[in-house]
């Protein structure tokens, strides 16, 4: 089973929650392949069997490399796989349900047809330009092992 985890990041916080997650996926029997949006050339969607994309949150809204990203992907290729969509966030956008980058992936992937296999997942920063709170890098890390046994149970 292959992932191939794709993520945006400003200040380095959204590629620590993705490097986690390819980590982690890796430690639970997984192959995942980690790209930064910019390094995405060629997408094949039978190379993989799910899909994992991440942006930083600003304004309510995902980054223009990710927004950009996602008009590439062919709804025909990608329909039915499965996917997970995260972003790094501030407390208060958290606080105040307002929408997030995160929130707007999966709706996208949805539009195309893929599979949702887990909530989003939004972790936290302190400070537009600060650092991830304590304790995301551990909850990063047990969503992830929640996504693989849900991979392993639904035999994609």
């Amino acid at each position: 089973m292959k992932g191939l985890v794709i993520y945006d990041s400003s200040y380095g916080n959204t590629r620590k929650i993705a490097e986690t997650i390819t980590e982690t996926l890796k430690e639970s029997g997984m192959e995942a392949d980690l790209f930064n949006v910019k390094n995405v050339k060629k997408l094949n969607a039978k190379d993989y069997n799910f899909l994992v994309l991440g942006s930083p949150t600003r304004f309510g809204t995902m980054s223009f490399g990710i927004r950009f990203f996602l008009r590439k992907v062919n709804s025909e290729e990608w329909m039915n796989k499965s996917f997970v969509a995260f972003d790094t966030e501030l407390p208060e956008n958290i606080e105040h349900k307002e929408w997030s980058a995160a929130e707007k992936i999966a709706e996208i992937f949805k539009d195309k047809k893929m599979n949702q296999l887990l909530p989003v997942l939004k972790a936290v920063v302190l400070g537009q330009k600060g650092l991830l709170k304590e304790g995301e890098i551990e909850r990063t890390k047990d969503y992830t092992r929640d996504l693989a046994i849900k991979l392993k149970e639904e035999k994609i």
